[in-house]
């Protein structure tokens, strides 16, 4: 089974685009088990079993949860698999197997890559108009920003226009002093950087300070009011709704780990 399993995620695509372009096609395994459910804690956390066995992540470690939600979780990913394995449709299951094989192996370049989002944070970058769009952008991402400065003591700048504009150091500093250090809850937080373009959405989320779907429409503020101006772009909300599944895979993960 270990076999099985590695090959139903070998070479999986951790970047949600080229995920969704290699989905198009792609080459399942058929279902080699019955039932997935959730064992007892153990060493290494609470293991995922396929008929009662447990199984592994591609790098041939235990694929195991802290805690039993976050495992049965997982687990109902798996039962909620047909007659193939689809991994793209699996995306707790996807993000457990980096955090294991990757994040908590090596968490100092995942918070590194999370602070660099910190430096031009989509929601400082404002436009100059039209008006509805600044309003819009104010009422959305300004709480944000408020956030930032009440919670996390990092007072960031507003930029109007598209130019980089470095943001104050100390800023960067007090928000970086809140990346989680917990492997799970740093995996959840770079998931949700990378997939919203804001490291301040992310930890707004991780903290409680927002909810998953109030995040994730003020990541799309812009494409969405360019679609209400010009119509829906069929395709790109295609891709955006792939990389929603990874996204609310990251926001169960925060929300089972507090």
């Amino acid at each position: 089974m270990r076999e099985i399993f590695e090959e139903v995620f070998e070479n999986q695509p951790l970047d949600p685009t080229e995920a969704a372009r290699r989905a198009v096609r792609p080459n399942l395994r058929k279902r080699f088990y019955k039932d997935a459910t959730a064992g007892e804690a153990g060493e290494g956390g609470f293991p995922v079993l396929l008929d009662g066995k447990p199984v592994r992540t591609p790098a041939r470690r235990p694929l195991a949860a802290p805690n039993r939600a976050l495992a049965e979780a997982i687990a109902a990913e798996w039962n909620a698999q047909g007659e193939a394995i689809d991994p793209a449709r699996m995306p707790l299951t996807r993000l457990a197997n980096a955090i294991i094989d990757a994040v908590a192996l090596n968490p100092a370049p995942v918070a590194d890559e999370i602070a660099k989002y910190l430096g031009s944070d989509l929601v400082c970058y404002r436009v100059e108009g039209p008006e509805g769009l600044v309003a819009r952008q104010a009422e959305i991402w300004d709480p944000v920003l408020a956030f930032a400065r009440d919670v996390l003591d990092a007072r960031f700048v507003r930029v109007a226009g598209v130019m980089f504009a470095a943001q104050p150091a100390s800023a960067i500093a007090a928000a970086r002093g809140h990346i989680p250090q917990d492997p799970w809850r740093l995996g959840a937080v770079s998931s949700i950087t990378t997939l919203t373009g804001s490291a301040l959405i992310a930890l707004a989320l991780a903290k409680g300070a927002t909810s998953a779907e109030t995040a994730w429409s003020a990541a799309h503020l812009d494409d969405d009011w360019q679609m209400a101006q010009w119509g829906r772009d069929e395709l790109a909300l295609q891709r955006r709704a792939f990389r929603r599944g990874d996204f609310d895979a990251a926001a169960t993960v925060l929300a089972m780990t507090q």
